[in-house]
């Protein structure tokens, strides 16, 4: 009985060691995958810089550049900052904040416009 116990422990102490080393080691992603990553985000900062070379004006300038620019960023936070990888817990609490950010800042855009209206309104636009 006792040799059995001590079987038991020489079992329980390499797979121990093996989880040990299984948690030292990190995960390599094929080289392929950063080039590809590099490849797109050269091409859509040549689509941002397009944007900006062919002279369009205006929201639809401001918008296309600010969707290259979030597409580059997710990019990069994905593949170079290994969030893809991550569990889904890291992603939220590292995602959820900024896109909270950026809704209030779109309440209080909406806010602002709602408040020039009713300022033009009452007031004439010459106070």
């Amino acid at each position: 009985m006792a040799e059995a116990t001590a079987d038991d422990h020489g079992h329980a102490h390499q797979a121990a060691a093996s989880a040990t080393a299984r948690s030292d080691s990190h995960q390599q992603h094929p080289l392929r995958i950063y080039l590809v990553v590099w490849a797109w985000l050269f091409v859509l900062s040549a689509c941002s810089y397009f944007v900006d070379y062919i002279g369009l004006q205006g929201y639809l300038r401001w918008t296309l550049i600010l969707i290259f620019m979030m597409l580059k960023a997710g990019l990069i936070v994905a593949i170079f900052m290994h969030m893809r990888w991550e569990r889904l817990a890291m992603v939220y609490a590292i995602l959820v904040p900024p896109v909270a950010v950026l809704v209030f800042v779109w309440i209080m855009a909406i806010e602002s416009e709602y408040t020039l209206f009713t300022r033009l309104t009452f007031f004439g636009a010459n106070p």
